[in-house]
């Protein structure tokens, strides 16, 4: 492809969508879909300017003025297409059939490649005529309208289709055609405008003065189609006039009757019968039936949380289903957003097709039936923003735990969540432990094949999932008192945290804050996704379970077996009242398999040399507090002796000088431990091998 057509349709690509036989509603006392739809703008051009370039580059193949169309299988609709759903091959999830048309206003000549004929310029009632809205000129006729388009002047026409008349109930219809000097003549002025309007002018969510009574037509996307005397717009539905707000028609409709009380205890009643452009999901009464009596009544009784709800079912601009062809998130009047989408014919609102009702059209919006209410997390307490997430485990174990007052109730707190995947056991088994094999995991070692999975042999190893299963985790004195510590007292953001914050739990304890380039975290455990916020209280999901320290460095090293050789170095150096010391160290602690893999009598002199000793130590030890959660792919500790330590994080193992930590973590009052199974070298010792051994080769080639 020529780098030139490339920057074209890269150019046509940010244009969006058009249909060809039907456009995006006019509406605010109409609706009508015009020919083709945009369903985004370009700054550059129209959007129709800009989709038409996109698809005359898929059709120039085919000869001058051919325009690439999609057509939905099954149905009349076509669309000129972006090069999202070109190589997609499918709108609103359908598969789409590729055709070769002529552009818009150029006509095919016997014998000739292509559309290279312009066609002729005539006036709007000829015109009505060359489009196809044949039976617009019939009515014309009949309402004696032909000598005000036929004549001098500059008029712009939104001309129904064929189809259109044809979908017009037949009891309008009739009232229109028995009465044609009165109802088709004020209906066919209302759908005419005393003045050019082409696409650029055409504007979304622009309005626009009709030659009937002066009412306003309101636009939502557009083409064209020029005539002599002014323009032609094809749309395929009438207008019809609407004098009612969307709060009117809410008022009025014995469905929505819960809705409208709950508008009227919010007090936004009078918004939605002032000016504007508002989209509403208006939840049915069944919709808020579906809703436990408990979670509907603390919302009702609480006026900033069913703001917060009535809110989330508003957007800040008007949009019609069918200028739906694709998922987009849109703004609502409460802050978050929604993604609008569609499958098929049905329009969807976060990929559920929860809508029954479409397109209720009131003077200032449109409303859409839902059979769901959507309750924002601004709306939720603790308990029911858990419930149903990545942190359904930790939910369990609060309410295991007898925190459910609180994660139901109005006090303000912070809701420390470890995510599923945190419920892991610290084994070499972690393979297949604490995941979505745990209970897989358990049933290899009681078959005797733990020393298979905790080895170093080249293994599949096939574990049904969980589900497979029937399994629960045992609430015992240790695991409610950790659950309960999961909980702060305050609530608070995951912007409001600072480095060396402390934060209190229900549980008495005081956790740290520590805030890293790539990282946010509390102890040992990081915050893994954006906070959720409720009415009350907030969640932060945790990527581990929180381990408070219980001691010193000193103490953390005592506590477990696998150190005892090291704690006998720092003795002999005389580094324990160091490791007791309040300022913060991180430290790399050689296990005693480090120890032991040092040739004996290397390791008999270092423990005897306490001097030297304390250097070895010392060059495991950093100053300041490093958890694995800051680590990064390149990461520098400066180590107590001085130089440094390169620090990096592979396949979830943190590596420091190229020593992989075999279990990060282990928190203390004044540092953490990372436990490793060798000594650390500097690695510009492995620098000075390579730059001796190149100078001696340099030397024997020299020889």
């Amino acid at each position: 492809m020529k780098q030139k057509e490339k920057q074209e349709i890269a150019k046509a690509e940010l244009s969006g969508l058009w249909r060809e036989n039907e456009m995006e509603r006019l509406t605010l006392l109409a609706l009508a879909l015009v020919t083709l739809t945009a369903t985004i703008c370009s700054a550059t051009k129209s959007p129709y300017q800009a989709v038409l370039t996109h698809s005359r580059i898929r059709g120039r193949q085919h000869g001058p003025n051919v325009c690439a169309m999609q057509k939905i299988q099954g149905t009349d609709r076509k669309y000129f297409t972006n090069c999202k759903q070109w190589y997609h091959r499918k709108i609103c999830g359908k598969p789409t059939v590729v055709s070769y048309e002529c552009c818009p206003g150029y006509e095919k000549l016997p014998g000739e490649k292509g559309c290279p004929a312009a066609l002729p310029l005539l006036d709007i009632y000829n015109t009505l005529g060359a489009v196809g809205a044949s039976t617009t000129q019939m009515y014309t006729d009949r309402a004696k309208l032909r000598e005000e388009i036929d004549g001098p002047g500059s008029l712009t026409f939104f001309a129904p289709s064929n189809e259109a008349w044809s979908a017009l109930p037949h009891e309008i219809l009739d009232a229109l055609v028995s009465n044609v000097n009165i109802e088709l003549l004020n209906a066919l002025h209302y759908h005419m405008v005393d003045r050019r309007l082409t696409s650029d002018d055409l504007k979304h969510g622009s309005s626009f003065t009709s030659m009937y009574q002066d009412f306003d037509v309101h636009i939502h996307h557009y083409p064209n189609g020029h005539a002599t005397n002014g323009i032609v717009h094809v749309v395929d539905r009438v207008i019809t006039a609407i004098s009612n707000n969307v709060h009117s028609f809410i008022d009025t409709d014995d469905d929505l009757e819960t809705l409208r009380t709950a508008l009227a205890a919010a007090g936004l009643t009078a918004m939605l019968e002032s000016e504007g452009q508002y989209t509403v999901f208006a939840p049915t009464n069944e919709a808020f039936e579906k809703i436990p009596a408990d979670t509907l009544n603390r919302i009702l009784g609480d006026p900033i949380a069913l703001r917060d709800l009535l809110n989330y079912h508003i957007l800040k601009h008007m949009q019609c289903a069918e200028s739906i062809v694709t998922g987009m998130p849109m703004e609502t009047l409460q802050g978050t957003v929604l993604e609008v989408g569609c499958d098929g014919d049905h329009m969807t609102l976060n990929g559920k097709a929860i809508i029954t009702k479409t397109d209720q059209l009131g003077t200032n919006g449109v409303i859409h039936y839902i059979n769901e209410l959507l309750i924002p997390d601004s709306a939720k307490t603790l308990l029911e923003l858990v419930e149903g997430s990545t942190v359904s485990t930790a939910s369990k174990m609060f309410v295991d735990a007898g925190l459910g007052p609180h994660l139901s109730g109005s006090e303000a707190l912070t809701l420390l969540a470890p995510q599923n995947d945190a419920f892991k056991a610290k084994t070499l088994l972690e393979l297949v432990e604490g995941s979505t094999v745990s209970t897989a995991s358990k049933m290899f070692v009681d078959a005797g094949l733990g020393p298979h999975l905790s080895g170093s042999e080249a293994l599949t190893l096939l574990a049904p999932q969980n589900d497979a299963f029937k399994g629960s985790l045992t609430m015992d004195g240790e695991m409610r008192k950790s659950m309960t510590n999961h909980v702060l007292k305050n609530q608070l953001s995951s912007k409001s945290l600072y480095h060396g914050q402390e934060l209190e739990t229900l549980g008495g304890l005081k956790l740290r804050v520590f805030v890293y380039r790539n990282n946010l975290c509390i102890e040992n455990a990081c915050i893994a996704a954006h906070d959720k916020t409720g009415r009350f209280a907030t969640m932060l999901t945790m990527d581990k379970v929180i381990t408070p320290p219980m001691g010193t460095i000193m103490d953390v090293l005592k506590a477990d077996d696998r150190f005892s050789l090291l704690t006998g170095a720092l003795q002999t150096a005389g580094m324990t009242e160091q490791m007791n010391q309040q300022n913060l160290l991180t430290v790399f602690a050689p296990t005693n398999n480090a120890f032991n893999a040092l040739p004996r009598p290397e390791l008999n002199t270092l423990l005897r040399n306490g001097q030297e000793l304390s250097k070895v130590l010392k060059y495991h030890m950093g100053d300041g507090m490093l958890v694995s959660g800051g680590v990064t792919s390149h990461t520098r500790l400066q180590p107590l002796l001085g130089g440094k330590l390169e620090m990096g994080m592979r396949n979830y193992t943190v590596y420091v000088n190229r020593v992989p930590v075999v279990e990060a973590d282990l928190m203390a009052t004044n540092g953490v431990v990372h436990a490793i199974n060798a000594f650390i070298k500097p690695l510009q010792d492995l620098f000075q091998k390579v730059l001796k051994s190149r100078s001696s080769r340099m030397m024997t080639s020299r020889q």
